[in-house]
């Protein structure tokens, strides 16, 4: 202020300071009103409230009190909602309709694989038979009579014949490939121990993770591999099971022979996996299952006379063991009938992580099939495979397609393993035959 003179603030500031002093009264019922929640839970500050607001000067000091221990309650809670948030998260990311449905669809392939085990183990201890190629026959034979019927009625590019004209060499391998592994996984059980089948038959995973590496070019995070490693440690939670439970059988007659043909066994499954994942993907299912219906039945058909007539001519038929092998067949042709809708979704590593179950639905039914003795042991490892396989399944795989044409549609994926690629329906007709 300059010469006695006055501003308008000071006039302003003078008129707000004589509404205090002349009605202190609204002014202290304001003053705690934002904080009327926190003392109204402390009884001691809040009974001498009153009092305080009959004076201005006893308002802040009366309204600072319950204030802190209401400011120090939200951050006292910061660890819980931190908590809190990140099991949603979790949750959100690990227990989706996907997730859920491709353990469902996993599970039921375990249940025919399981299937397949428990009429060929009936086959083999009631009934001293073992046919395995034969049975294998059997499957190719329903697939030969259902799927490469069709493709035969099928127009175009896609008729059995044109099929055959251009990759008859691709399918013959492809053939040789599955057929071969049936054989080997089972002949194996001659030679070496159940627990050595059930470890060294793993070995199919990570040489299918490097087959879709560089044929598929599957992107693979860490997440990934820590899934994988806690799958196989599942296994070897059934195995130590197995152990201790008594069902360890003997060692057989050359246990490296044994060794050597499962693991050969699990390659060949996993060049079989690979293939079909490829044709599922980018031809089609019904391709697929055709062509492997007319050449495994052919390859199993030529095998069978050589390896097992003596055993086939030895087979005192009943209605019994006739029932047990159809009831093989139908879960072998659902195996295979369902198995390619499900890569076709997820992936052929997903899938052979998810079917690690089969051997313990077996173990489960053999308890009051076979006399098995149980073991809490078993309820572990199937907990602890299908938090792997969950894990695997909760983080997509990326897929880097190499820029080669212009005329093949690239696809840079980051779903779940490219959930169905199907490169017909781009309407590139000749171009998707001739990819393979």
């Amino acid at each position: 202020m300059i010469g006695g003179g006055w501003e308008p603030g000071q006039v302003k500031r003078g008129a707000s300071e004589r509404a205090t002093q002349a009605d202190p009264a609204p002014r202290a019922s304001r003053a705690p009103a934002g904080r009327t929640g926190t003392a109204s839970r402390l009884p001691g500050p809040g009974a001498s409230g009153d009092s305080g607001r009959a004076s201005g000067a006893g308002v802040p000091m009366e309204a600072e009190t319950p204030a802190a221990p209401g400011g120090a309650q939200p951050r006292a809670l910061q660890p819980a909602r931190a908590l809190g948030s990140l099991l949603h998260k979790i949750r959100g990311k690990v227990f989706t309709w996907h997730i859920l449905k491709t353990i469902a669809l996993g599970q039921m392939l375990s249940l025919c694989i399981c299937g397949t085990a428990i009429t060929s183990q009936y086959l083999a201890e009631k009934y001293k038979v073992n046919t395995p190629m034969f049975q294998s026959f059997l499957n190719y034979c329903v697939l030969f009579l259902i799927y490469t019927v069709m493709l035969a009625f099928q127009s175009g590019s896609d008729n059995l014949l044109d099929i055959l004209r251009r990759k008859w060499w691709k399918y013959i391998l492809l053939g040789l490939a599955d057929v071969e592994a049936n054989y080997l996984i089972v002949k194996a059980y001659q030679y070496t121990s159940l627990t050595s089948v059930q470890l060294l038959d793993c070995f199919g995973i990570p040489v299918l993770m490097a087959l879709s590496w560089f044929i598929l070019h599957a992107r693979y995070r860490v997440i990934h591999f820590v899934a994988v490693f806690v799958c196989l440690l599942g296994v070897g939670t059934m195995v130590g099971a197995d152990i201790l439970a008594g069902r360890e059988d003997s060692s057989g007659s050359d246990v490296l022979i044994g060794d050597i043909l499962v693991l050969l066994g699990a390659s060949l499954y996993a060049v079989s996996n690979v293939c079909e994942e490829y044709i599922v993907k980018k031809l089609s299912r019904l391709e697929f299952l055709g062509m492997l219906g007319l050449f495994g039945t052919i390859i199993s058909g030529i095998q069978l006379l050589i390896v097992e007539y003596k055993d086939m001519a030895n087979i005192h038929w009943n209605w019994k063991i006739a029932l047990l092998f159809l009831a093989f067949s139908l879960c072998m042709f659902c195996l295979y009938s369902f198995m390619p809708l499900v890569i076709k979704v997820t992936s052929a590593t997903s899938v052979n992580l998810g079917i690690l179950t089969a051997d313990l639905y077996s173990l489960f039914f053999g308890l009051f099939l076979f006399g098995y003795k149980f073991s809490v042991l078993y309820i572990l490892s199937f907990t602890v495979i299908m938090m792997g396989f969950v894990l695997y399944c909760s983080t997509p795989t990326r897929t880097a397609e190499p820029a080669e044409s212009s005329s093949v549609p690239q696809v840079a994926s980051i779903g779940i393993d490219n959930l169905g690629l199907k490169l017909e329906e781009s309407g590139l007709p000749e171009t998707q035959s001739a990819v393979l």
